[in-house]
């Protein structure tokens, strides 16, 4: 089951329709990672009915569950479950995230171009807005914007500087007004010895900044980025000019 970027279902390689609602069935089933009580479904899926009509659609999606021909839920007369043998893709990602951010943890095998990829896609973002889902998408986007600056770090000290770069550019993406986000992809930039692009990713935070929410960057930020002065002695680019 995929849920980064959108809702698929895929078994042996071939896509299976799935309704909206059951669709959220699953996916809701899916975050939750545990058995819920068939009423705590209900309630949470459908909170603007009745308890009796939530009821009713929750068994209406539950038969069109098994409508799929694959068994992708399991049910008791109390609990529902995601069935053990489904993958999902957002799974492996916040694993590889945990790792990502634990520094004891030898993460070379996952510094990959797929573990970019999961953690630079949103959690079904299409999705229309309700509580238990924007709390969902909120907690991986913060989990994959720690990883994703944690990545680019593991990979300059690696001294993979381009796959740096495209992490911290992943990072920067998803939220440019994190400072964290334009530290470790400067960084990244002076590794390699690019240090015009480690000013131009400064100027480029510190416009942000400015224009969004009326503050200059950090100095630890600024510190970054020394220039020449014009007798030689180092300088720092001056965050109140211009």
């Amino acid at each position: 089951m995929r849920l980064l970027k959108g809702f698929t279902l895929v078994v042996d390689q071939a896509r299976i329709p799935v309704c909206s609602s059951t669709q959220r069935l699953l996916a809701f089933l899916a975050l939750q990672g545990m058995p819920r009580s068939r009423t705590y479904v209900a309630g949470i899926l459908w909170p603007d009915v009745t308890a009796s009509r939530a009821n009713a659609n929750l068994r209406s999606s539950l038969w069109r569950a098994a409508r799929t021909g694959h068994p992708v839920i399991d049910a008791t007369a109390r609990e529902l479950a995601l069935s053990q043998h489904i993958v999902v893709d957002l799974h492996e990602a916040m694993t590889r995230a945990h790792r990502l951010l634990d520094r004891s943890c030898p993460c070379d095998d996952i510094l990959t171009l797929q573990t970019l990829t999961d953690l630079s896609a949103d959690l079904l973002p299409e999705w229309p807005d309700n509580d238990w889902m924007m709390i969902e998408q909120e907690q991986y986007r913060q989990l994959r914007l720690y990883a994703l600056e944690a990545m680019t770090e593991r990979l300059t000290s690696a001294r993979r500087y381009g796959e740096a770069v495209a992490a911290g550019l992943a990072a920067v993406r998803t939220e440019p007004l994190r400072e964290s986000a334009h530290q470790v992809l400067m960084k990244a930039h002076l590794a390699a010895g690019n240090r015009g692009a480690a000013l131009r990713q400064f100027e480029l935070c510190r416009r942000i900044l400015r224009e969004e929410l009326g503050l200059e960057p950090s100095t630890s930020l600024r510190d970054l980025v020394p220039l020449r002065g014009e007798h030689g002695e180092q300088s720092r680019p001056d965050p109140y000019s211009g």
